[in-house]
């Protein structure tokens, strides 16, 4: 039997808290252990019980996204961000604060539970608007990326081998090689030096595409 994953939700929305308390109700996997207005709500909880908080992007207290990604994610529990609309600003500052996953509420119950499963496997999710999100990031030195150098890149800065990588992005190994050498070009055009494996988790976390520390080399 599936380990129980056991989920907290952070909004104000009390039609998606009944929806998901419902749909929780009938999976067995999973279970809503707090639902809560606030972030400050959820710290008066007992972290080390959550696996997963569901976190609604902008709250009634006007509280930083970004901040509360991180307050959490220092508590223990991995974070989903749900919200209304995709914003861009917001959706890079979650990420770079360290959300696992980021979901629109358009998407129905079913998808969001999904998303909780693969965040709590460890799964690092990167939609499609993120991607874009990034590659149209217009902060300078920033190198303008396609989608799949930008999950190729991620995969492979995260410590993944290259074939490994390959494989998650679904290209060849050599395609995969001739890419991870066009990014690091394109690093390099903007007077950013890239050569190595390091060299690339470096600018990966500069970027804020992924959270914590390089891997080694």
């Amino acid at each position: 039997m599936a380990a129980v994953i056991t989920i907290a939700a952070v909004d104000d929305d009390r039609m998606l808290i009944s929806g998901l308390t419902a749909w929780v109700d009938s999976a067995p996997d999973l279970r809503l252990v707090a639902t809560v207005e606030s972030v400050d709500q959820l710290m008066q909880r007992d972290m080390g019980t959550i696996d997963v908080v569901v976190l609604d992007l902008m709250l009634a207290d006007n509280s930083d996204p970004a901040t509360n990604v991180r307050r959490i994610i220092r508590a223990g529990p991995k974070v989903l961000v749900a919200t209304v609309m995709a914003d861009p600003a917001h959706m890079l500052a979650t990420h770079a604060a360290g959300a696992a996953g980021y979901l629109t509420k358009n998407h129905d119950l079913a998808e969001l539970a999904a998303m909780i499963r693969d965040i709590h496997r460890g799964q690092q999710m990167f939609p499609s608007e993120l991607a874009f999100a990034i590659a149209h990031d217009s902060r300078p030195n920033k190198p303008r990326l396609s989608d799949q150098e930008l999950r190729l890149l991620v995969a492979y800065a995260s410590g993944m081998t290259l074939d490994s990588a390959a494989r998650r992005t679904s290209i060849r190994p050599a395609t995969a090689k001739h890419y991870l050498e066009r990014v690091k070009e394109k690093y390099r055009s903007v007077g950013r030096p890239t050569y190595t494996k390091l060299d690339l988790a470096n600018r990966v976390r500069e970027d804020g595409l992924v959270a914590g520390d390089p891997p080694p080399p």
